[in-house]
């Protein structure tokens, strides 16, 4: 859903003194189909208008899913700007270190987005939950105007990650505190490892689970004021 809509509730929750903004991807900025060209880096460009715009040199990044994704490219090619990171079940993170069972897992939500339209969603959503986790209710009524574009979104995403030069390197050069919040509910083969992976490269990581939820049950929409708490600590510590 647009970032204004999914980001309502935890912008609403933070404290006095937090300057939080959501930003839509800048994949789904077309109105059927994203951006020629599309790739990483368009999402990086995106990031530095934004912030550019709201006078922000040096800011918190927090993204999710397709946008924990960016959010990683985007601290790797600028670390410079950034006081820290948050990745909340990022949907790629390279692949320096990758056991089998995080590959077999990424292979088969990419083996949902070849299916039809009407196919993908409900098969893209089962491969990204734990075993036995039902997956949420299709909503009911014809779709809003939003979804048009998002099928051919989630399309564009696994070549342009695979384009991507995301190094093990590149991952250890990255000092500035990092914080992965988890799903207990995802699907553990994917998310958890690569959460245990990525606390082997970058040098000031830790790892927050969310018992109760799973990737279309993201705790910036489900839990808002547990996880605000959990970010303004996290920028406070870094901040320090």
């Amino acid at each position: 859903m647009p970032a204004t809509i999914a980001y309502a509730d935890l912008l609403a929750a933070f404290g006095p003194g937090v300057d939080a903004r959501a930003k839509e991807l800048e994949v789904y900025s077309g109105e059927t189909v994203p951006p020629p060209d599309y790739s990483l880096k368009t999402e990086i460009d995106g990031v530095d208008r934004f912030a550019d715009a709201l006078g922000f040199e040096r800011f918190h990044l927090v993204g999710y899913s397709g946008g924990g994704a960016s959010a990683l490219a985007y601290a790797i090619t600028k670390p410079e700007r950034l006081v820290s990171l948050t990745l909340t079940e990022p949907a790629w993170a390279g692949v320096a270190g990758r056991s089998p069972e995080e590959a077999a897992a990424f292979d088969a939500a990419i083996a949902a987005i070849s299916l039809p339209t009407e196919e993908m969603l409900p098969a893209f959503v089962r491969a990204q939950l734990a075993d036995g986790v039902e997956p949420p209710p299709m909503p009911s009524g014809p779709p809003p105007p939003w979804m048009a574009v998002r099928p051919a979104g989630i399309r564009a995403f696994p070549p342009a990650f695979e384009a991507f030069p995301l190094s093990e390197e590149s991952l250890r050069a990255f000092t500035k505190p990092v914080l992965f919040v988890l799903g207990g509910r995802s699907d553990p083969n994917y998310f958890a490892r690569m959460a245990e992976r990525l606390g082997g490269f970058f040098p000031d990581f830790r790892v927050e689970v969310f018992e109760e939820r799973h990737h279309f049950d993201p705790p910036h929409r489900a839990e808002p004021e547990r996880y605000a708490r959990l970010l303004e600590d996290h920028w406070r510590r870094a901040e320090g």
